[in-house]
């Protein structure tokens, strides 16, 4: 990532069992199998990025030097892991070639497969937001507005002059929308701003990744994967920079910073509420939480949960 902790600018996969809620929501009756979704479509920061961030950061980064990439690729491809995102074991169960970077791409078939919006170090809010309530270390990133607008732009790109004709695409596309948000929240974190103002801006942070999901729903995706946050008490550069004297601040299970995990609980929470708000507004729509690891498929015409479509963590 651009500036964030450690889980999400290195080994982006070695995450705790316990990881973030995983909201699926559905608009379609579709079950999950090789060859049912033709496309996938991402959005998110590094967790996902499969090699957006050096086209707009430039090739000095670090994620194009070892040790990413080494373990699967062997080469450095702009992902912040040394191996595989959870974007790729989807489209390799899907039976896709792993998801096209949308700023690698030039050509209506270079997208055959779907586009990658992720960049590392992307937020959900905009630089704007965090310049008007004083958090000025947030610099220029990538945000969610803007990935909708590079994904608008592919619209024009697949459909010219009528994006009408795009429903069935989209109809058919997996929606990736996250994880996203962790970093509205890193950067300050990181920078010592107090927790109570980085709290009070989750809400927004929530809100944001609502109104992109309306928004997809809005163009016509069907289906769509909403990760939560991580347990951001467990990454270590978190634990090294917080550390406590006090017995009772960490999970004596995990060893993990509880005020920092309850953090991304709430965060979770409020997520999970919009998404029952956005169920209602769209009466077809089923969802059911789940492992960052494990994602599910509701199907939401005879309401029976099928087989995992992706499970396994810690895998190169």
């Amino acid at each position: 990532m651009h500036s964030s902790a450690s889980a999400r600018g290195g080994r982006g996969l070695l995450l705790p069992a316990a990881a973030a809620a995983v909201v699926v929501l559905l608009l379609g009756a579709v079950a999950p199998a090789a060859g049912c979704y033709p496309r996938v479509f991402n959005f998110g920061d590094s967790l996902a990025d499969t090699g957006n961030y050096p086209f707009v950061y430039g090739n000095d980064s670090a994620k194009l030097r070892p040790p990413y990439g080494e373990t699967f690729f062997h080469r450095a491809t702009g992902r912040a892991s040394n191996g595989r995102l959870v974007v790729d074991f989807i489209a390799d169960t899907l039976g896709l070639p792993f998801v096209r970077p949308y700023l690698s791409g030039r050509s209506a078939e270079d997208f055959a497969g779907g586009a990658n919006f992720a960049v590392g170090g992307a937020t959900a809010l905009s630089p704007d937001f965090f310049r008007a309530r004083g958090f000025h270390n947030m610099g220029n990133r990538v945000d969610l507005d803007m990935e909708m607008k590079w994904f608008r732009g592919l619209l024009d790109l697949l459909c010219p002059g009528n994006l009408a004709g795009c429903s069935d695409m989209m109809n058919q596309s997996l929606f990736l929308v996250g994880e996203i948000g962790g970093n509205d929240y890193n950067g300050p974190l990181l920078s010592g701003v107090p927790f109570e103002e980085i709290r009070a801006i989750t809400p927004s942070v929530v809100a944001k990744i609502s109104s992109t999901i309306s928004e997809l729903i809005q163009l016509g995706a069907k289906t769509l994967v909403v990760p939560g946050n991580l347990p951001i008490g467990c990454v270590p550069k978190y634990l090294m920079i917080f550390k406590s004297n006090k017995k009772e601040d960490y999970d004596p299970q995990t060893g993990c910073l509880r005020w920092m995990n309850e953090f991304s609980q709430y965060h979770n929470k409020l997520l999970v509420e919009q998404l029952k708000k956005l169920r209602r507004l769209h009466p077809g729509a089923k969802f059911t939480p789940s492992s960052f690891q494990k994602l599910f498929i509701w199907e939401a015409k005879f309401h029976k949960l099928r087989r995992p479509l992706v499970t396994g963590s810690n895998i190169p």
